[in-house]
């Protein structure tokens, strides 16, 4: 029988959870201007340039005529600069805060100054006033409930901030002097309008951005690295997913070698039931290179963020909770105790590292019982089957389930058995382990031998 848009999502979905479940952490967003656009009906480039347009008596020409002689936004928006800097000096204080009107500034910061109010005008005050329909609504609650690990994003809006309303904003140039060996950050890498003069807006803008870009590449590269990562509100096609890509590629993956963590999310206006969208797309970067990613293509977002939300943190432990506690463990290790600013009772540290729930006991956490006999049986996990097969990804590994599971009629990941189990602990969380019978069995199927299968 044919497959499906049904049997789309299925694989999907169960693609995304043995992703999160292999690498054992919470996913990465990076977030682009298509979210803000559906949830807050925010303008694309080109609308913003209008509204700037309308707004500065300056700039007395229509749209269209800066268009014919600038195609691309960034280049209109570098022409705006002038035009609204002396309309800026010609009403000073009737219009723009008087701490702008002074050489610490470059003369962008009046078109910046108007993009920010602009954008904090359309943003949402709080959480409630986001969703304008039920389904919006439900839509949004599932992504608040992936609770990521950090967000990374192109917007200057604050809409990430009021829908994950414990995490912290870092911002621009902040995000190359910040610990990333944290939890709970939006990082705003191109701006945002609590501080004007952070954007990335004008053709000066993104040629500095692109001095630097390396270094944040290298500053996210752990993130990409090891963690899953989804793109949402992207194209494909989009240069800023291009220009971060671009300076990973080559540690990320092999060449032409699919990157298993690694999705973009693209919104469809009609799939039809009968429809099998494509699983993977391939992004052209520059000097004739090319990556492989996962692509998720839908009508709606909602089963997909829920996807991604299945595999939830510490119950009730807040963002800022984890991120306080990390930085504070980093300056411990990194200043205080090479200082000898505090005493350390090392013979407990080392007890409680050694002890698989001493380090959590000390964080205040409690671990739920003793799995002597569940661990000795189901030892591995799907990165861990992989590897004891000689692939350097879990995605090798799971692809051979996945061949097993049409040439038997069998899922093995479907229920607990002598290969598989599923353990769950709190509400939602589950962790998939496996036994040597099943490294035994995709050994087998690796070197094309037969096979039989008891469950």
């Amino acid at each position: 029988m044919p497959e499906n848009y049904n049997d789309y999502k299925d694989h999907v979905i169960d693609d995304i959870e043995t992703c999160i479940d292999s690498l054992g952490c919470q996913p990465i967003l990076f977030v682009g201007s298509g979210l803000s656009r559906r949830y807050m009906s925010a303008p694309n480039w080109e609308e913003l340039l209008k509204k700037m347009v309308d707004i500065c008596p300056n700039l007395d020409k229509s749209y269209p005529y800066y268009k014919q002689s600038h195609k691309d936004p960034i280049a209109i928006g570098s022409i705006f600069v002038e035009p609204f800097k002396e309309w800026a000096w010609s009403v000073k204080e009737e219009v723009f805060p008087a701490d702008l009107f002074t050489a610490d500034y470059n003369s962008d910061i009046y078109l910046k100054y108007q993009v920010s109010k602009y954008f904090d005008k359309i943003t949402p005050e709080n959480f409630s006033e986001i969703a304008s329909t039920p389904e919006l609504s439900e839509e949004i609650n599932a992504l608040r409930a992936i609770n990521p690990h950090a967000i990374i994003t192109t917007n200057y809006d604050k809409l990430l901030e009021v829908i994950f309303e414990d995490y912290k904003p870092v911002i621009g140039q902040q995000i190359l002097r910040y610990n990333t060996f944290s939890i709970g950050e939006i990082f705003k890498i191109h701006g945002c309008t609590t501080d004007y003069n952070s954007l990335v807006l004008t053709q000066n803008d993104y040629d500095y951005f692109s001095t630097k870009k390396k270094y944040l590449s290298a500053k996210l590269l752990t993130f990409f690295a090891e963690h899953p990562l989804i793109f949402i509100g992207y194209s494909a096609s989009d240069p800023n997913i291009k220009t971060i890509l671009s300076d990973i590629d080559e540690i990320l993956s092999e060449e032409s070698e699919l990157i298993p963590n690694i999705y973009i999310l693209q919104w469809k206006n009609n799939i039809s039931d009968s429809e099998y969208p494509q699983r993977e797309h391939n992004i052209p970067l520059n000097d004739n290179r090319n990556i492989r990613v996962k692509c998720i293509v839908t009508t709606e977002f909602d089963w997909v963020f829920k996807a991604f939300s299945n595999n939830k943190p510490i119950e009730s432990m807040h963002p800022k909770i984890l991120r306080a506690l990390l930085a504070r463990t980093y300056d411990l290790v990194r200043c205080d105790i090479p200082r000898k600013t505090v005493e350390v009772d090392f013979e407990t540290l080392e007890h409680a590292v050694a002890n698989s729930g001493g380090l959590g006991k000390i964080y205040g956490f409690t671990t739920i019982g003793d799995a002597t006999l569940v661990n000795a049986q189901f030892p591995f996990s799907l990165t861990q089957v992989a590897e004891k097969l000689g692939f350097s990804s879990w995605h090798s590994a799971n692809q051979l389930l996945d061949k097993v599971k049409r040439e038997t009629g069998t899922d093995i990941k479907a229920t607990d058995n002598k290969y598989h189990i599923s353990i769950k602990a709190g509400e939602v969380m589950i962790t998939q382990k496996y036994s040597q019978e099943t490294v035994d069995l995709l050994q087998n199927v690796k070197n094309n031998k037969k096979y039989e299968i008891n469950v």
